[in-house]
Protein backbone atom coordinates (compact mmCIF):
# COMPACT_ATOMS: atom_id res chain seq x y z
CA UNK A 1 0.00 0.00 0.00
CA UNK A 2 1.33 3.47 -0.89
CA UNK A 3 1.23 6.45 1.44
CA UNK A 4 -1.54 7.97 -0.66
CA UNK A 5 -3.66 4.83 -0.41
CA UNK A 6 -3.02 4.72 3.32
CA UNK A 7 -4.75 8.09 3.63
CA UNK A 8 -7.60 7.16 1.29
CA UNK A 9 -6.28 8.98 -1.77
CA UNK A 10 -5.42 7.41 -5.13
CA UNK A 11 -1.76 6.63 -5.69
CA UNK A 12 -0.11 9.35 -7.69
CA UNK A 13 3.32 10.14 -9.00
CA UNK A 14 4.83 13.44 -10.08
CA UNK A 15 7.08 13.36 -13.12
CA UNK A 16 8.06 17.01 -13.50
CA UNK A 17 4.84 18.82 -14.47
CA UNK A 18 3.06 15.52 -15.19
CA UNK A 19 0.89 13.80 -12.56
CA UNK A 20 0.15 10.09 -13.00
CA UNK A 21 -2.68 8.30 -11.20
CA UNK A 22 -4.59 5.05 -11.51
CA UNK A 23 -3.52 3.01 -14.51
CA UNK A 24 -0.93 5.65 -15.39
CA UNK A 25 0.79 5.28 -12.01
CA UNK A 26 4.33 3.96 -12.38
CA UNK A 27 6.53 2.95 -9.47
CA UNK A 28 9.79 3.38 -11.40
CA UNK A 29 11.76 6.62 -11.44
CA UNK A 30 13.38 8.57 -14.25
CA UNK A 31 16.85 7.87 -12.88
CA UNK A 32 16.05 4.19 -12.61
CA UNK A 33 14.93 3.97 -16.23
CA UNK A 34 17.97 5.95 -17.37
CA UNK A 35 20.46 3.72 -15.57
CA UNK A 36 18.72 0.47 -16.46
CA UNK A 37 20.46 -0.36 -19.73
CA UNK A 38 18.44 -3.46 -20.43
CA UNK A 39 15.45 -3.35 -22.77
CA UNK A 40 14.66 -2.12 -26.27
CA UNK A 41 15.98 1.11 -27.77
CA UNK A 42 12.69 2.31 -29.24
CA UNK A 43 12.43 4.95 -26.49
CA UNK A 44 14.41 7.31 -28.72
CA UNK A 45 11.38 7.48 -31.02
CA UNK A 46 8.87 8.48 -28.34
CA UNK A 47 7.22 11.91 -28.23
CA UNK A 48 9.11 13.20 -25.16
CA UNK A 49 12.40 12.42 -26.89
CA UNK A 50 11.18 14.13 -30.05
CA UNK A 51 10.58 17.28 -28.01
CA UNK A 52 14.28 17.34 -27.17
CA UNK A 53 15.17 16.90 -30.83
CA UNK A 54 12.83 19.76 -31.74
CA UNK A 55 14.40 21.90 -29.04
CA UNK A 56 17.85 21.03 -30.35
CA UNK A 57 16.86 22.05 -33.89
CA UNK A 58 15.76 25.48 -32.72
CA UNK A 59 18.92 25.91 -30.64
CA UNK A 60 21.18 24.89 -33.53
CA UNK A 61 19.30 27.11 -35.98
CA UNK A 62 19.31 30.14 -33.69
CA UNK A 63 22.96 29.61 -32.88
CA UNK A 64 24.02 29.29 -36.52
CA UNK A 65 22.03 32.26 -37.80
CA UNK A 66 22.03 34.71 -34.87
CA UNK A 67 24.81 36.87 -36.35
CA UNK A 68 23.75 36.52 -39.98
CA UNK A 69 22.67 40.13 -40.47
CA UNK A 70 20.04 41.32 -42.97
CA UNK A 71 18.90 38.51 -45.27
CA UNK A 72 16.29 37.65 -47.87
CA UNK A 73 14.74 34.19 -48.24
CA UNK A 74 14.41 33.01 -51.84
CA UNK A 75 12.03 30.20 -52.75
CA UNK A 76 11.25 28.30 -55.93
CA UNK A 77 11.12 24.90 -57.52
CA UNK A 78 13.86 22.35 -56.94
CA UNK A 79 13.04 21.06 -60.44
CA UNK A 80 14.09 24.21 -62.28
CA UNK A 81 16.97 23.36 -64.62
CA UNK A 82 19.99 25.59 -65.33
CA UNK A 83 18.76 26.30 -68.87
CA UNK A 84 15.46 27.71 -67.54
CA UNK A 85 15.30 31.53 -67.77
CA UNK A 86 14.13 31.68 -64.15
CA UNK A 87 17.32 29.91 -63.06
CA UNK A 88 19.51 32.68 -64.47
CA UNK A 89 17.12 35.29 -63.09
CA UNK A 90 17.56 33.77 -59.62
CA UNK A 91 21.37 33.81 -60.06
CA UNK A 92 21.17 37.50 -60.94
CA UNK A 93 18.92 38.16 -57.96
CA UNK A 94 21.39 36.46 -55.61
CA UNK A 95 24.14 38.75 -56.87
CA UNK A 96 22.00 41.86 -56.54
CA UNK A 97 20.93 40.95 -53.01
CA UNK A 98 24.57 40.64 -51.99
CA UNK A 99 25.23 44.01 -53.65
CA UNK A 100 22.52 45.46 -51.38
CA UNK A 101 24.25 43.93 -48.32
CA UNK A 102 21.80 41.06 -47.85
CA UNK A 103 22.64 37.46 -47.14
CA UNK A 104 20.70 34.95 -49.24
CA UNK A 105 18.74 32.17 -47.55
CA UNK A 106 17.28 29.25 -49.49
CA UNK A 107 16.15 25.73 -48.79
CA UNK A 108 19.62 24.62 -49.82
CA UNK A 109 18.50 22.26 -52.57
CA UNK A 110 18.76 22.27 -56.38
CA UNK A 111 16.86 24.37 -58.91
CA UNK A 112 15.95 27.93 -57.95
CA UNK A 113 17.53 27.42 -54.54
CA UNK A 114 20.84 26.49 -56.11
CA UNK A 115 20.60 29.43 -58.49
CA UNK A 116 20.09 32.02 -55.75
CA UNK A 117 22.89 30.50 -53.66
CA UNK A 118 25.12 30.49 -56.72
CA UNK A 119 24.55 34.18 -57.32
CA UNK A 120 25.29 35.01 -53.68
CA UNK A 121 28.41 32.85 -53.69
CA UNK A 122 29.77 34.31 -56.93
CA UNK A 123 29.18 37.82 -55.61
CA UNK A 124 31.19 37.07 -52.49
CA UNK A 125 28.22 37.28 -50.14
CA UNK A 126 26.79 35.00 -47.50
CA UNK A 127 25.00 32.01 -48.99
CA UNK A 128 22.79 30.06 -46.56
CA UNK A 129 20.93 26.78 -47.08
CA UNK A 130 18.32 25.43 -44.67
CA UNK A 131 17.93 21.78 -45.64
CA UNK A 132 15.17 19.36 -44.72
CA UNK A 133 15.12 15.60 -44.23
CA UNK A 134 13.01 14.11 -47.04
CA UNK A 135 12.21 10.55 -48.20
CA UNK A 136 14.01 11.40 -51.45
CA UNK A 137 17.49 12.81 -51.01
CA UNK A 138 18.08 16.39 -52.19
CA UNK A 139 21.27 17.32 -50.41
CA UNK A 140 22.79 20.76 -49.97
CA UNK A 141 23.88 22.41 -53.19
CA UNK A 142 27.54 23.25 -53.77
CA UNK A 143 27.05 27.03 -53.48
CA UNK A 144 25.89 27.02 -49.86
CA UNK A 145 28.52 28.24 -47.39
CA UNK A 146 26.44 27.97 -44.21
CA UNK A 147 24.06 25.03 -43.99
CA UNK A 148 21.66 23.88 -41.30
CA UNK A 149 19.74 20.63 -41.77
CA UNK A 150 16.35 20.11 -40.13
CA UNK A 151 14.15 17.14 -39.37
CA UNK A 152 11.04 19.23 -38.85
CA UNK A 153 9.46 21.60 -41.35
CA UNK A 154 8.07 23.91 -38.66
CA UNK A 155 11.51 24.51 -37.13
CA UNK A 156 12.93 25.24 -40.57
CA UNK A 157 10.07 27.60 -41.43
CA UNK A 158 10.75 29.61 -38.30
CA UNK A 159 14.32 30.22 -39.45
CA UNK A 160 13.20 31.35 -42.92
CA UNK A 161 11.03 34.07 -41.39
CA UNK A 162 12.97 35.00 -38.25
CA UNK A 163 16.24 35.70 -40.04
CA UNK A 164 14.87 37.27 -43.23
CA UNK A 165 13.65 40.76 -44.04
CA UNK A 166 11.48 39.52 -46.91
CA UNK A 167 10.59 36.68 -49.28
CA UNK A 168 11.20 36.49 -53.01
CA UNK A 169 9.24 33.63 -54.52
CA UNK A 170 9.97 32.16 -57.95
CA UNK A 171 7.74 29.64 -59.74
CA UNK A 172 7.48 26.44 -57.74
CA UNK A 173 5.27 23.64 -56.51
CA UNK A 174 3.75 22.54 -53.21
CA UNK A 175 6.78 23.40 -51.09
CA UNK A 176 7.01 26.87 -52.59
CA UNK A 177 3.27 27.45 -52.13
CA UNK A 178 3.52 26.25 -48.55
CA UNK A 179 6.19 28.83 -47.73
CA UNK A 180 4.32 31.52 -49.65
CA UNK A 181 1.00 31.10 -47.83
CA UNK A 182 2.77 30.73 -44.48
CA UNK A 183 4.38 34.13 -45.04
CA UNK A 184 1.12 35.68 -46.27
CA UNK A 185 -0.68 34.47 -43.15
CA UNK A 186 2.00 35.86 -40.85
CA UNK A 187 1.89 39.25 -42.56
CA UNK A 188 -1.92 39.36 -42.72
CA UNK A 189 -2.17 38.61 -39.00
CA UNK A 190 0.64 41.09 -38.18
CA UNK A 191 2.89 38.43 -36.71
CA UNK A 192 5.58 39.99 -38.87
CA UNK A 193 5.58 43.59 -40.10
CA UNK A 194 7.33 45.51 -42.89
CA UNK A 195 7.89 42.12 -44.52
CA UNK A 196 7.58 42.22 -48.33
CA UNK A 197 6.48 39.16 -50.30
CA UNK A 198 7.46 39.35 -53.95
CA UNK A 199 6.40 36.88 -56.62
CA UNK A 200 8.73 36.70 -59.62
CA UNK A 201 6.96 35.47 -62.77
CA UNK A 202 3.88 37.42 -63.84
CA UNK A 203 2.58 34.76 -66.22
CA UNK A 204 3.19 31.93 -63.75
CA UNK A 205 1.46 33.58 -60.79
CA UNK A 206 -1.37 35.26 -62.70
CA UNK A 207 -3.85 32.41 -62.21
CA UNK A 208 -3.25 32.28 -58.46
CA UNK A 209 -3.57 36.05 -58.01
CA UNK A 210 -6.72 36.14 -60.14
CA UNK A 211 -8.23 33.36 -58.02
CA UNK A 212 -7.42 35.22 -54.82
CA UNK A 213 -9.05 38.38 -56.18
CA UNK A 214 -12.00 36.87 -58.07
CA UNK A 215 -12.92 34.10 -55.66
CA UNK A 216 -11.57 34.69 -52.14
CA UNK A 217 -12.24 38.43 -52.12
CA UNK A 218 -15.63 38.08 -53.83
CA UNK A 219 -16.65 35.33 -51.39
CA UNK A 220 -15.40 37.55 -48.53
CA UNK A 221 -12.88 34.96 -47.37
CA UNK A 222 -10.18 37.63 -47.43
CA UNK A 223 -10.25 41.41 -47.74
CA UNK A 224 -9.34 43.24 -50.90
CA UNK A 225 -6.36 44.83 -49.11
CA UNK A 226 -4.95 41.34 -48.51
CA UNK A 227 -4.11 41.15 -52.22
CA UNK A 228 -1.77 44.07 -51.62
CA UNK A 229 0.42 41.81 -49.50
CA UNK A 230 1.89 40.56 -52.78
CA UNK A 231 4.04 42.25 -55.38
CA UNK A 232 4.10 40.39 -58.71
CA UNK A 233 6.81 41.28 -61.20
CA UNK A 234 9.35 40.06 -63.75
CA UNK A 235 11.67 42.99 -63.09
CA UNK A 236 14.55 42.60 -60.63
CA UNK A 237 14.79 46.39 -60.39
CA UNK A 238 11.28 46.38 -58.94
CA UNK A 239 12.20 43.52 -56.59
CA UNK A 240 15.09 45.53 -55.19
CA UNK A 241 12.99 48.68 -54.98
CA UNK A 242 10.29 46.92 -52.94
CA UNK A 243 12.93 45.52 -50.59
CA UNK A 244 14.53 48.96 -50.21
CA UNK A 245 11.18 50.58 -49.34
CA UNK A 246 10.49 47.90 -46.74
CA UNK A 247 13.94 48.48 -45.24
CA UNK A 248 13.21 52.21 -45.01
CA UNK A 249 9.90 51.44 -43.27
CA UNK A 250 11.64 49.19 -40.76
CA UNK A 251 14.20 51.85 -39.97
CA UNK A 252 11.52 54.52 -39.61
CA UNK A 253 9.74 52.25 -37.14
CA UNK A 254 12.95 51.67 -35.21
CA UNK A 255 13.24 48.03 -36.25
CA UNK A 256 16.16 48.38 -38.67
Amino acid sequence: MTRHEEFGRPAEKYAGPVIKRGKQYDVTTTDQRLLDTAGPGDWVHTDPWRVLRIQAEFIEGFGALAELGPAISVFGSARTLPDDPYYQLAVDLGKRLVGANYAVITGGGPGIMEAANKGAHEAGGTSVGLGIELPFEQGINAYVELAVNFRYFFARKTMFVKYAQGFVVFPGGYGTLDELFEAMTLVQTHKVTAFPIILVGVDYWKGLVDWLRDTLVVEKKISAVDIDLLTVTDDLDEVMSVLARAEEARRAAGRG
